[in-house]
C-alpha cells in the first residue's frame, strides 16, 4: 500500500516546524498539550496528538495545527494509537467539570456525587474519574476543600469559632471537628489567633543555587524558601507566619534540609519527606497540577488554567503559582509563557531557568 503523500498536505512555508515553540512539545511526547493543538504527518498520510507514542516524524514531514479541524482538512487520517479525535471529548469533559466546580463552589453543603454526575451528564463513577484526572481531587475533596477555604475566611470575622462553622455550611460542630486538622492545617482557634500556638522548626542551609531555609509544622513542611541571603528566607519565613512559634537550631532537623537539597540537585531523587500544603481551594488546584508536570517538562499558564477546568483564569493561575511557598517541591517553576519562553519566578528568572536547565539534563 502507497504511503505517498495525500492531497492537501502541505508543509508551512511560512513558519519553519522547528522554530515553532509547540515542536519541541511534540518532541518529548508532551500530555499536557493534548488537545491544544494536533500535528499531521506529510509521508504517513496521520494526524496526531503531542503526546502521541508512535516513532517522532522529522521536522519537514510535520506540519502543526491549532484545532483538529485544520488537521482534517489536510486530507490526513487519525492515527489508531494515539486517538487524536478522543482530545475533543477530553476538552468536553473539562467544560462539565468546570461546571460542577461552580455547581460546589456555589453550594452552602457539597452537592452529591448522583447530583452532579447527573447535571454533567455522566454515570457517577465515570464523572468521578473525569472530575479527578482533571482536577487532581475527587468531588467531595472539593467541596471540603471549598468549604474550609469559606471557614478561614469566617474564623478571621465571626465571634466565635461555632458561629464560623455553622456560617461555613457544616451541619454540626462535632462532624467538622472531625476533620478539622487534616483540612486546616492546625486546629481552628490557632487559625482564629492568627496561627499564635504553632510551632514551626526551621533551619537554613546552602545548595548550588545558594542559600535555602525549610521549615516544618506537625503535618509536614510548609515552606521551601530560596534566595541569596540566609536572613532574609529568615524574615519571610516570618512575615509568612507572623503569630507563630519559630524554632530553629536543632541538630536532627539538619537532615530535613538535606533532603531537599538533594531534590535541587538531583530532582530525579524526588522528596520523601511529608507536606503541609495550605491554600485556597482553587490554589491547590493549581498546584496538584504543578505536581503532575514531569521533570524535565514544562507547560504554559494557559495550560495549566484548562487542565484545572479555568480556562479563562491564566492570570489567577499565575497568581497562584507567586503564591507558591514550597520551592521546587510544588514546581512552579516547570509552568512558562505561551512562547516557550521563562516568565518571573519568586526566586528569580536565572534560578528557573538553573532547575529547568539541571532537571532537563538528568
Amino acid at each position: 500500500m502507497s504511503t505517498g503523500t495525500p492531497a492537501g498536505i502541505r508543509a508551512d512555508a511560512s513558519l519553519s516546524v522547528e522554530r515553532d515553540p509547540r515542536w519541541e512539545r511534540i518532541l518529548r511526547r508532551d500530555k499536557t498539550a493534548d488537545g491544544l493543538f494536533w500535528y499531521s504527518v506529510v509521508t504517513t498520510g496521520i494526524y496526531c496528538r503531542p503526546s502521541c507514542p508512535s516513532r517522532r516524524p522529522h521536522a519537514e514531514n510535520a506540519c502543526i495545527h491549532g484545532t483538529v479541524d485544520e488537521a482534517r482538512a489536510t486530507g490526513a487520517r487519525p492515527c489508531q494509537r494515539c486517538d487524536p479525535d478522543g482530545a475533543l471529548a477530553e476538552n468536553a469533559h473539562n467544560g462539565r467539570v468546570t461546571r460542577a466546580c461552580r455547581m460546589i463552589e456555589a453550594s452552602e453543603a457539597p452537592p452529591t456525587l448522583d447530583v452532579l454526575a447527573k447535571e454533567a451528564g455522566l454515570s457517577p463513577t465515570y464523572f468521578q474519574r473525569v472530575f479527578r484526572r482533571i482536577t487532581g481531587l475527587s468531588p467531595r475533596q472539593y467541596g471540603e476543600a471549598c468549604r474550609a477555604e469559606r471557614l478561614r475566611d469566617a474564623l478571621r470575622s465571626a465571634a466565635t469559632v461555632t458561629e464560623a462553622i455553622y456560617a461555613s455550611g457544616y451541619s454540626s460542630s462535632s462532624r467538622f471537628y472531625e476533620k478539622a486538622d487534616s483540612l486546616l492545617g492546625m486546629k481552628p482557634a490557632a487559625l482564629r489567633c492568627g496561627a499564635r500556638a504553632e510551632r514551626l522548626s526551621f533551619a537554613i542551609g546552602q545548595c548550588s543555587l545558594g542559600a535555602i531555609l525549610v521549615a516544618s509544622g506537625e503535618r509536614g513542611i510548609v515552606a521551601i524558601l530560596m534566595g541569596d541571603e540566609p536572613d532574609m528566607l529568615a524574615r519571610d519565613l516570618q512575615d509568612r507566619f507572623p503569630n507563630a512559634a519559630l524554632v530553629g537550631a536543632e541538630p536532627d532537623y539538619e537532615e530535613h534540609v538535606a533532603q531537599v537539597v538533594g531534590l535541587i540537585e538531583t530532582p530525579a531523587v524526588g522528596l520523601r519527606l511529608p507536606l503541609d500544603i495550605r491554600g485556597t481551594a482553587f490554589q491547590q488546584r493549581v498546584w496538584n497540577a504543578l505536581q503532575a508536570i514531569p521533570a524535565g517538562q514544562t507547560a504554559t499558564y494557559t495550560e495549566i488554567a484548562k487542565a484545572i477546568g479555568h480556562p479563562g483564569s491564566v492570570r489567577a493561575v499565575a497568581n497562584a503559582c507567586g503564591a507558591n511557598t514550597l520551592a521546587v517541591a510544588i514546581p512552579c517553576h516547570r509552568v512558562v509563557r505561551r512562547d516557550g519562553t521563562l516568565s518571573g519566578y519568586r526566586w528569580g528568572v536565572a534560578c528557573k531557568k538553573a532547575l529547568l536547565e539541571r532537571e532537563k539534563g538528568t
